[in-house]
């Protein structure tokens, strides 16, 4: 990937900021005027009229075998990792298919079992079987109703079908994060007349999200911040580093974390700050070895999130590449107006040192289908950032930015660097701000990130392609690699009630 900065605005990016004026916002309602349809697909004027009744399928769901497998032997965690990754592969090339013959599909719901569901079940249940022999090999039992985890579905988009989609399953983990959920009842509804008509779409083009419903003005949010009250003994500084805002244009579609020796493992790319040395073959001694574009140079952690696309039609150069194109991730990447990386403390009392190497993941990639009980995506406007929204993307007023931000789990196991399901290691504060019992407190990783954008709904964050580019998908990633002289001087900053960079 060569992109090292943020493109100045197409002629087509321009228009979006005149379509954005199409949009007619107020009391708490959003009518939806020639907005993008989804990503790569261009401009989309009034939908065509539904000929098939019901709701119609748009994507894939699948449940979530490595948020079950809540135990793997540590012998077994490599094979057990890359047959999780090549699940998700399966997935992908099965929502390919689905994708390709959905016209078909919807006229011959047979279809659906015999060219789609049906070869993915067989797959995955290959798959699950050598799951389950990697474990047993260790002489652990095979985890119990892992046969069970094989069938998929077909569902419908919530947001497109104004209303509850159909298998949306209930994800198991850490609580949500801070700013509350903001999810509003906006519905996107027919075009109106009169305004000025967009572009018409590109008919080869084919996207799949995000849809118009996924967008909420900002200021028709309600304040919805809230914060535990600290206590005596409350540990208040703060520790900042700064680490750029890849204007280098580090980019990959691997995760080192979830998928470690597999390229592509994530489907979508990333944005990487901090660690150099990082892709999918990454070891512990690469990342101490590595650079860092850290100004703190004894911060070699690296933080990486994916990214995010203006959806203008424009090609990126990794247009024909996996976890671009090929993944159904389209569109100019956006490089941050800025990236903000605080470690804050506990409003009970002190932190302590993280581990080096501890692997935290906050948020979901697959939230839209596994549900948002993990789900940790915060989005918000520049001047607005007390409305957080958590499943919809947000439409800034002029002279407004993009928000994204990450407040990641802040207590500890005590032991562990990482777990099976990549969460039960480390847990989210409990309302009151005290850590679950058995947890103890560490450091707060804080992000945010923010996006001089057009005005109105023309940009997503990539994501896997049965996930439609759903805001409530975002998440971010990070391993601690700082040296051990300066984390204790975070520690010691957070504790002391300092500000220290």
């Amino acid at each position: 990937m060569g992109r090292t900065s943020r493109k100045k605005r197409s002629s087509l990016a321009n228009r979006a900021i005149a379509a954005s004026a199409a949009l007619i916002l107020g009391g708490g309602g959003l009518v939806a005027v020639n907005v993008y349809a989804s990503a790569g697909e261009g401009w989309s004027g009034s939908p065509p009229e539904q000929t098939v009744e019901g709701p119609q399928m748009s994507t894939i769901d699948c449940p979530d075998v490595a948020n079950e497998l809540r135990e793997v032997p540590e012998e077994a965690r490599g094979e057990v990792d890359r047959e999780l990754a090549a699940m998700d592969t399966q997935i992908t090339d099965a929502y390919q298919q689905f994708a390709d013959r959905k016209e078909q599909i919807a006229q011959d719901p047979d279809l659906a079992e015999n060219a789609v569901l049906g070869p993915l079940r067989d797959k995955r249940t290959a798959s699950l079987d050598r799951i389950g022999i990697a474990i047993e090999r260790t002489g652990t039992a095979r985890p119990e109703g892992l046969d069970g985890l094989a069938s998929c579905s077909l569902r419908a988009d919530d947001a497109a079908a104004g209303g509850e989609g159909e298998g949306a399953g209930e994800g198991e983990g850490g609580d949500e994060g801070e700013g509350g959920d903001g999810q509003g009842e906006e519905e996107g509804q027919d075009p109106g007349e009169g305004e000025n008509p967009a572009p018409d779409p590109d008919p080869a083009a084919e996207g799949n999200g995000p849809e118009a419903a996924d967008f909420v003005d900002i200021q028709s949010v309600q304040p919805n911040v809230e914060r535990p009250r600290q206590r005596r003994g409350a540990s208040r500084g703060t520790f900042t580093t700064d680490c750029g805002r890849n204007e280098n244009g580090k980019f990959n579609p691997d995760n080192v974390i979830v998928a470690p020796g597999v390229s592509n493992g994530a489907h979508h790319m990333h944005d990487y700050v901090g660690n150099q040395a990082n892709d999918a073959f990454a070891s512990d001694d690469d990342l101490a070895r590595g650079a860092t574009t850290c100004r703190n140079q004894g911060d070699r952690s690296t933080y990486y999130w994916p990214v995010l696309r203006l959806q203008n039609g424009q090609d990126e150069n990794d247009v024909a590449a996996d976890g671009g194109g090929k993944d159904q991730n389209v569109g100019e990447i956006q490089t941050p107006s800025e990236v903000t990386l605080n470690f804050v403390g506990s409003p009970r009392g002190k932190v302590t040192a993280m581990p080096r190497f501890l692997r935290i993941i906050t948020g979901d990639a697959k939230a839209f289908t596994n549900g948002d009980a993990n789900a940790n995506a915060s989005w918000s406007c520049t001047g607005f950032e007390d409305r957080q929204l958590k499943d919809k993307y947000p439409i800034c007023p002029e002279g407004s930015q993009v928000v994204r931000s990450f407040a990641f789990q802040s207590c500890w196991d005590g032991q562990n660097t990482d777990s099976a399901n990549h969460r039960t290691h480390v847990a989210f504060a409990q309302e009151d701000g005290s850590c679950p019992q058995g947890f103890r407190a560490i450091p707060q990783l804080v992000q945010r990130i923010v996006y001089d954008v057009p005005p109105g709904p023309g940009f997503a964050v990539d994501s896997f392609p049965e996930q439609l580019h759903k805001p409530v998908t975002d998440h971010g990633d990070f391993i601690n690699v700082f040296g051990r002289k300066a984390m204790n001087r975070m520690v010691s900053c957070i504790n002391d009630g300092r500000r220290c960079r």
